[in-house]
């Protein structure tokens, strides 16, 4: 069935391409007109096209709603007026032939009523759209996703262009933040926490190999890196709250892409005509699968993932606004040993089969309803889990028989029931509120042969807790120019009654139209991954579970920035920030320098106590230009130091101290006009990334060669750098829109120099060297879309 429906979507597609003529095309747009914070519709706002012989408008009706026809394809003006409102004009807004453009807009209520001020494209994009967010916040697009080079519609491969974001690995999306370490990011959707959204990605970590996120369901969101809004818990480094838009109400619609990551097929469109909801899916079937199974190799493993998505929005006239969304993703990689003892003495990991998989999911669904008094409450109810597993078999000398060496298999669920209240009492206040509860359900199993001949276990755990977080924040324009949001937050974790009460404030004072000040300070806290709290310490024949009275890792935020807008267009940023973080889980061994901040996955098998320190402190740099006249550039740099305390009363530099980083992303599109090639649209995107290695620890080189295994030297905790790391990546494509269709055929080379930037290091037993091994090499990304 799968099959039929894909071919009657390339034939649809073909047919257009044949039938269709290049001339003339126009499409939709359409939308609603909203208030920025109680959501409630503006009618009676104009809508107009700027910039066309001929003027184009429309007018919003009593539910905010607007629709103008026959816009011409090709980068757009749109102003927004409305009485008592700031305008807006929204400049390089893409049309395209493929699919109507359907826009939510929302107005900020003036203060003053009476001086019109617009915003365009580049103060849209600087502001976030939780308009409580003032510092250390900026709203990303999908379009960034798509466009950025090596972004692969990515949101955690995008950030790597922002200020204080590094890569943590070629071959994932962990991302450091603040030199923070990639655990402390939470994921949010439709205002809900959600698991990570990544497949292969292992327990304990916020990241993975490919994201399972589609463009195709995804809208405007925002990403923090630094004293969050009250409304954010259970995050240390940086939070992504992703927003996903609505399938179109009013006509069927398709996107078919292929790829090298995979073949996606979306569709969209009403339940039935007349009535506003609407459904959007998108499927994902893994490319690498496919050709591995018409016997063209790739790699030595055998790699395969898929992923389903998916949002239905539900409006009712009396009870509100539903909607039903959702993801899944189900990934797993395999190696089987090779049956000859001589590749063994070359890599004992020719010995081994391996199983690793990685399944995650939520499905949830959402109320709002909006109140007469300009308030609205959002209510969701999610379900998610995720498992995790990973077993290792050492194939024996008579090439039949195995022996088991490690093993584990982590399953988590959450329920979680959230509702947020926001009410725009007056133009100058509007408050907040809301409570999230989660019930935790796990088991985990984790054991490892390590020195002894069977396997010894070091987790077994099976139960269930649960979480709360509540939350208020006041925002209040206590002048034209001054900006306060004061707010607390509270998280309490009952598996041991470890809780936190967290003060958040922050100000922006508006100079003027150029100039704008920030500042804000907070307390966060996180919860410790969940198999940290259940490891095992089996002495005299009893066990004990040392983690279970861990306490939340919490860090004080404080950030204070200046943002100087040179037009409408560009600006500059500087931030500076420090980070005091403490209750962090470290060794209780006092000789040992272990602490969570370097953990990257996975769990610890020792025992902990949160006696750690660390502290985080820079500046950043931004300047940007967003789209205008066809080119982009977001030019950023960072200086930082992140050290750590561990258990010998000592100081450290985190393994995610580079100390430095500096991105150059620049995109140039050229819209050839010539007959024969009339509206198409040429693509150039360039990414460069400089960064100071990542430190490490040294092998000691002796003690390895003596125990015929990796040992590391205990007296140079973290005090090596790997060589700095350089990336160039370049992104071409080729956009043609047709009456009825757009493609887009995009070629990302990354790594285009094919520099060898070193991932890390190991002792080779065969040779009795200690070897560095590298990232990843040149690598083209081909793909092909059709939306139509």
């Amino acid at each position: 069935m799968f099959q039929n429906t894909l071919t009657k979507f390339f034939v649809s597609g073909l047919l257009c391409l044949i039938v269709n003529t290049c001339f003339g095309q126009t499409q939709t747009v359409r939308g609603t007109v909203v208030d920025n914070i109680s959501q409630s519709s503006i009618p009676g706002a104009i809508i107009k096209i700027i910039g066309l012989d001929s003027m184009i408008y429309a007018v919003t009706d009593e539910n905010g709603s607007f629709s103008l026809g026959k816009i011409p394809i090709g980068s757009r003006t749109i102003e927004i007026t409305a009485t008592d409102y700031k305008s807006v004009v929204m400049q390089n807004v893409t049309v395209n032939a493929g699919k109507e453009l359907v826009l939510t807009i929302n107005l900020e209520e003036d203060l003053k009523k009476i001086d019109e001020v617009m915003i365009t494209a580049k103060t849209d994009k600087n502001n976030p759209l939780n308009e409580l967010s003032t510092v250390s916040t900026r709203t990303f697009s999908v379009e960034e996703t798509q466009k950025f080079a090596a972004a692969v519609n990515d949101p955690a491969r995008m950030a790597t262009s922002f200020a204080g974001v590094v890569t943590a690995g070629d071959g994932n999306n962990h991302i450091s933040i603040r030199g923070n370490s990639p655990n402390g990011l939470l994921w949010r959707m439709e205002g809900v926490e959600i698991p990570n959204p990544n497949h292969f990605s292992n327990v304990g970590t916020a990241g993975g190999g490919i994201s399972i996120l589609s463009a195709q369901l995804m809208s405007n969101s925002d990403f923090s890196t630094g004293a969050f809004a009250a409304e954010y818990g259970n995050a240390l480094s940086g939070v992504f709250d992703l927003r996903l838009r609505k399938g179109n109400n009013e006509k069927r619609e398709y996107t078919v892409q292929l790829g090298v990551l995979g073949l996606d097929v979306a569709t969209e469109g009403p339940f039935k005509k007349g009535y506003e909801g609407s459904y959007l899916v998108n499927y994902r079937y893994s490319t690498l699968n496919i050709l591995g199974k018409i016997g063209i190799p790739i790699g030595d493993a055998n790699t395969n993932f898929q992923d389903l998505s998916f949002n239905f929005y539900l409006p009712t006239k009396k009870l509100g606004k539903f909607t039903v969304f959702g993801f899944g993703g189900l990934s797993y990689q395999t190696t089987t040993a090779e049956k000859d003892s001589l590749r063994w003495q070359e890599d004992n990991f020719l010995r081994l089969n391996t199983n690793f998989y990685s399944n995650t999911g939520a499905v949830g669904i959402t109320n709002t309803k909006l109140f007469k008094n300009r308030s609205y409450l959002k209510t969701a109810l999610v379900f998610s889990g995720t498992e995790n597993g990973y077993k290792q078999d050492e194939l024996q000398n008579d090439y039949n028989s195995t022996i088991r060496e490690y093993e584990q298999r982590f399953l988590q669920n959450k329920l979680t029931l959230s509702s947020t209240y926001t009410w725009k009492i007056n133009v100058k206040n509007n408050i907040r509120t809301g409570f999230i509860l989660n019930h935790l359900g796990y088991s985990l199993k984790q054991s490892d042969i390590g020195d002894s001949t069977v396997l010894l276990e070091q987790i077994n755990e099976k139960g269930s807790t649960q979480t709360l977080q509540t939350f208020f924040q006041w925002n209040t324009h206590i002048t034209e120019k001054l900006t306060a949001n004061i707010g607390i937050h509270h998280f309490q974790l009952f598996l041991n009654n470890s809780s936190s009460v967290e003060p958040r404030a922050s100000l922006r004072y508006d100079l003027n139209r150029k100039h704008h000040f920030t500042a804000g300070y907070g307390l966060h806290s996180q919860l410790q991954p969940i198999g940290v709290y259940f490891v095992e310490n089996n002495q005299n024949g009893t066990t004990t579970l040392p983690n279970r009275n861990l306490k939340l890792s919490k860090a004080h935020h404080a950030v204070i920035g200046y943002d100087f807008v040179l037009n409408e267009h560009q600006h500059i940023k500087t931030e500076v920030y420090y980070q005091h973080l403490f209750n962090i889980p470290i060794s209780k061994d006092p000789t040992s320098t272990y602490s969570i901040l370097n953990s990257t996955d996975g769990f610890p098998s020792e025992s902990l106590s949160n006696s750690g320190l660390g502290k985080n402190y820079g500046i950043e740099l931004t300047y940007e230009r967003f789209l205008f006249r066809n080119l982009y550039y977001l030019v950023s740099a960072s200086l930082y130091e992140s050290k750590f305390k561990a258990a010998d009363g000592n100081w450290y530099d985190t393994r995610f101290n580079t100390n430095y980083a500096t991105s150059i992303t620049i995109g140039k599109e050229w819209n050839l006009k010539n007959k024969k090639a009339k509206n198409r649209t040429l693509g150039f995107n360039i990414k460069s990334i400089y960064v100071g290695g990542f430190r490490y620890t040294p092998i000691d080189l002796d003690a390895s060669m003596a125990a015929g295994e990796t040992k590391f030297s205990t007296t140079q905790t973290y005090n090596k750098r790997m060589p700095d790391y350089y990336r160039l990546d370049i992104r071409l494509s080729l956009k043609r829109n047709f009456k009825r269709i757009t493609s887009t055929v995009a070629l990302d080379i990354q790594n285009t120099i094919n520099r060898k930037n070193v991932g890390g290091q190991y002792f080779d037993q065969k040779t009795g060297e200690v070897k560095y091994w590298y990232q990843t090499p040149l690598l083209p990304v081909l793909s092909y879309r059709l939306e139509f």
